[in-house]
């Protein structure tokens, strides 16, 4: 969609550049989703792929993700020695069903920003206990748990003229074991739920459930919990939402069921194939109308 009341799009080479973004100047990096609807009230776009940050970067403390890092090139990304949790990457990726042509501009801090329930970069790097740095406009910079980023339905931490600069994976959860799943009302529909799960050297078990809530959530054990804990525990998330994609009920008790499957998966023996991801409707799990009401996203996960 054409964005007519913009008049200026600035190639950002320096971090000085950006003092320009403000209310009705924001930062461009893929556009997927700036572009996805008319947005008058912008005046302006700064460029952030002209800073040429590099996409990836693997240090010995883990490994850096750029903002502007697109979804393809973090799919393709090659394994490091020790990185157990590899394949969650293209597993999250996935998540957003998006052509080609998403996919090759997209960026993970894009999908971060957009800040829908259904964004997979954002059970991703929650997940894996990343951090995100924050350009401050004030020039000030902040670090701060990839968890605690996004705060409701398209609302994050970031003010008018701030950046996501980069994100951090710790190489302890790049070790981790990892469970993915994925659950939409339709084979290739947005996703209703997406959960996480990680179980860490020292046998600490971690699952991360979004999809279906406003905001990620968190569950962490000093090992795989029993089967009626974690039920419990799951049922108990009060971010639950209703939507287009799916009724709060239906995420609650599908989201119970595939933490359960991830519990199963990572308590067993590590050389076990996993099962296959389940990406469409279900059959096996409740559905009931709920009559909670919320605005619906526009996430194209």
């Amino acid at each position: 969609m054409d964005l007519t009341t913009v008049a200026t799009i600035t190639p950002a080479r320096t971090r000085s550049d950006l003092a320009m973004l403000g209310p009705s100047v924001v930062p461009l990096a893929g556009g997927s989703e700036l572009f996805a609807d008319p947005r008058i009230h912008l005046t302006g776009l700064v460029d952030l792929q002209t800073m040429g940050w590099p996409p990836l970067t693997v240090t010995h403390e883990g490994l850096e993700i750029a903002a502007t890092c697109t979804l393809a090139d973090l799919s393709r990304m090659p394994a490091e020695p020790g990185w157990t949790a590899h394949p969650v990457f293209h597993q999250a990726c996935t998540a957003l069903f998006g052509s080609f042509k998403v996919w090759n501009v997209a960026t993970v801090g894009g999908n971060l920003c957009t800040s829908l329930p259904a964004g997979p970069m954002i059970c991703l790097t929650a997940a894996l206990d990343a951090q995100v740095l924050i350009w401050r406009a004030d020039g000030s910079d902040e670090w701060m748990p990839a968890l605690d980023f996004v705060t409701g339905n398209t609302t994050n931490v970031l003010a008018p003229g701030d950046v996501l600069r980069s994100i951090h994976v710790p190489t302890a959860a790049l070790a981790a074991r990892t469970a993915y799943r994925k659950i939409a009302l339709s084979p290739l529909g947005r996703s209703g739920a997406v959960l996480i799960g990680r179980l860490d050297a020292d046998g600490a078990f971690v699952l991360t459930v979004t999809g279906g809530t406003v905001r990620p959530v968190q569950l962490r054990y000093p090992q795989p919990p029993d089967p009626a804990v974690l039920a419990a525990d799951i049922a108990g998330i009060d971010a639950w939402f209703t939507d287009a994609h799916g009724a709060a009920d239906w995420r609650r008790a599908v989201s119970g069921l595939l933490g359960e499957e991830i519990r199963q998966e990572l308590a067993g023996p590590a050389d076990r194939p996993a099962p296959a991801t389940d990406t469409g409707i279900r059959t096996d799990v409740p559905f009931e109308t709920d009559t909670d009401t919320n605005t619906p996203d526009g996430s194209h996960a």
